[in-house]
């Protein structure tokens, strides 16, 4: 398992945006980047800059994933039918800390990430410890009896800025389905992601 070596909210002052809507982003109290240069005037962003910028936007917003996994699923979105855009993000949807963090069971998807990895999230009734597992549609996604009593699923439980989606469907406090593979507009980006930039910078 990769461990996030960057401090979490340097990446939401580097992008100037708050990308997990959290009210304790320092994005909220410091626009500027981070480092002695922060609060220098930014230049004008080439094509490049601007590719590169969606991609580690949406790289950093599913936690940890890695350059590697992240490359494998945009081959894997591109080889299927359909947008590719569209695909990356059903594909990435569909990984199981992601889920576990859509479904409020985490306050974070780095929590979310931590909780699986720790065994307390049961797929179709049986324990998995794979955060980058694809749930499919129908699978159904659980607590694990110790997590449910956790202050960090609680918390998660009561957090009033995020909702569940529709398409995580839920049964009770500690039980999902997962519906359909969501559409880029289903997905609760607190942020405006650019799939498609994305795209761009990978098929260069």
């Amino acid at each position: 398992m990769s461990k996030r070596q960057s401090a979490k909210y340097k990446l939401d002052r580097r992008m100037g945006e708050n990308i997990w809507g959290r009210p304790k982003s320092s994005v909220n109290r410091r626009s500027y980047g981070p480092g002695q240069h922060g609060q220098r005037r930014k230049g004008k962003l080439s094509d490049y800059g601007i590719q590169l910028r969606a991609k580690q936007k949406l790289k950093g917003y599913y936690g940890d994933v890695t350059e590697k996994q992240f490359k494998r699923t945009y081959q894997e979105a591109s080889s299927m039918k359909g947008d590719t855009g569209q695909n990356l993000i059903g594909l990435l949807e569909q990984r199981l800390d992601m889920v576990v963090y859509r479904a409020k069971f985490a306050p974070t998807i780095f929590s979310a990430r931590q909780i699986v990895s720790h065994g307390h999230i049961r797929v179709n009734g049986v324990k998995c410890n794979i955060a980058s597992r694809r749930v499919k549609v129908g699978d159904v996604i659980s607590l694990g009896n110790k997590a449910k009593e956790m202050a960090l699923v609680i918390e998660a439980q009561n957090l009033p800025e995020r909702e569940v989606p529709d398409y995580v469907a839920q049964d009770g406090t500690d039980k999902v389905t997962f519906v359909r593979v969501p559409t880029l507009d289903e997905v609760p980006y607190p942020v405006k992601m650019e799939p498609n930039l994305v795209v761009e910078f990978y098929s260069r």
